[in-house]
């Protein structure tokens, strides 16, 4: 897989981006590259990257987020170091925007100098097993929201629809259409549609003829389901 040296991870509450956004940094890891998460949530949300931050570590891989992440504490406070993501190009770095429009609006201070540097990616997060992204045409427009808070288009999409550890093969299946559908609307092509990894690892011929670019994915969100 190529990456781009910033790479950026957007969608609605509860699609999985933040998952993801750990999952792609590991996977720049792995390719030999330094990579960095920086988590741009500008409240505290559901799920943030900071509940990986053992995992990212011992992985070496910096975590960049906000000192009141899991904590009471609700203000919109971003860290310094995250200018470091624009400065050091050196280091790849994975951005976990916050949901929908609201959370967009940190990485607008960012999109000029990224753009300058024409070296990145916006991804945008699909799941129609959530509220309010059930349907193509809903999900679009959660797509635009975002696009019009940061100032920034997205280029390609991820498709990362799931029912958590309950998904299965069929589930996974059953999103083709929503997600192909998504694609002819905006044009952006679908660059990975992730898979569970007990799912990856016992897929079935028929079945990996039909996906587009697995990506088996390591680590579960199980708060976004309340299981």
């Amino acid at each position: 897989m190529n990456f781009k040296r910033v790479t950026i991870i957007a969608g609605h509450y509860g699609s999985g981006k933040t998952n993801i956004a750990i999952n792609l940094a590991m996977a720049v890891k792995n390719s030999g590259q330094d990579v960095c998460v920086a988590d741009l949530d500008i409240v505290n949300p559901y799920y943030r990257t900071k509940d990986s931050e053992k995992e990212l570590e011992s992985a070496g891989i910096h975590l960049i987020s906000s000192e009141f992440a899991n904590s009471n504490v609700d203000l919109p406070a971003m860290p310094d170091e995250l200018y470091s993501i624009i400065d050091n190009k050196d280091r790849y770095a994975v951005l976990d925007v916050g949901g929908d429009d609201r959370g967009a609006l940190a990485l607008g201070r960012f999109v000029p100098a990224i753009c300058a540097e024409e070296n990145y990616e916006m991804l945008f997060v699909i799941n129609c097993y959530r509220p309010l992204t059930s349907t193509p045409e809903e999900t679009v427009a959660v797509m635009h929201e975002i696009e019009y808070a940061c100032g920034l288009k997205f280029t390609a999409i991820i498709n990362n629809s799931n029912l958590g550890s309950r998904t299965c093969e069929e589930d996974v299946a059953a999103s083709f259409g929503y997600a192909k559908k998504i694609s002819l609307i905006t044009g952006l092509p679908i660059k990975l549609t992730t898979v569970k990894e007990s799912i990856f690892d016992n897929m079935s011929e028929g079945f990996r003829g039909k996906i587009q670019n697995a990506f088996p994915m390591k680590l579960q969100n199980k708060r976004i389901w309340n299981e």
